[in-house]
Order: C-alpha cells, then structure tokens, then sequence
C-alpha cells in the first residue's frame, strides 16, 4: 500500500520560514484533495489548510496570509511554506491525502516535528 513521506520540519526562530514536503511512495488513485493538519501537546489535530484537484484553497484563519499550500498533482506531492513562524505554530505537521471513488478513504503522513523558539 502506497504511503505518504514527509520532509522539511524542523527548529526555526520566530519570523522565519520552513517549506514541508510530502510525497506519495506508490500510486493512489483518485485524490480528490491534499491537506496539512498540526497537532500541538495537549490539543486536538486540527486543519492547517487544504487544496482541491482543482486548485481551490482553504485556511485556518491561524495561518492565513502566512502559509500557502501547493501541489504537483503528477507528482502527487503537496507542499506547505511557512512565513513569519510564531511559537504557537510549534506542533507535529501531517499530511493527508483523501480520495474518492472505488478507493474512498484518507492516507495520512508519518508528522513532522516544526519547533518554532528562539
């Protein structure tokens, strides 16, 4: 079974950025859409942002105008830049790719550890 890789987290100070990567390691077929979700200690995972196959793009209002979200449908890959890190986004990142059709279900990535202190 095709599994979801991620890259980029790590240990950055207020106001920078990291750019995060996942990649599928096999085919899965009919991706409707691609997200990242964050989970800090003691909280709840929660949507970070979304994109469609179609491009559209939604936000948690937490991140709007810092982070954007994109992918590379033939690759199936999804990426998330982070500008202007605050400590509050310090959390484990996972990506989640869901499909439809025959193979309805969610893959989700192993999370990424983003650490963001001075």
């Amino acid at each position: 079974q095709a599994q979801l890789v991620e890259s980029g987290g790590g240990l950055m100070q207020p106001g920078g950025s990291l750019r995060l990567s996942c990649a599928a390691s096999g085919i899965i077929f009919n991706i409707n859409s691609m997200g990242w979700y964050r989970q800090a200690p003691g909280k709840e995972r929660e949507l970070v942002a979304r994109i469609n196959r179609g491009g559209t793009t939604n936000y948690a209002d937490a991140v709007k105008g810092r982070f954007t979200i994109s992918s590379d449908n033939a690759k199936s890959t999804v990426y998330l830049q982070m500008n202007s890190l605050k400590p509050e986004d310090t959390a484990v990142y996972y990506c989640n790719f869901h499909t439809l059709g025959p193979y309805q279900g969610d893959y989700w990535g192993q999370g990424t550890q983003v650490t963001v202190s001075s």
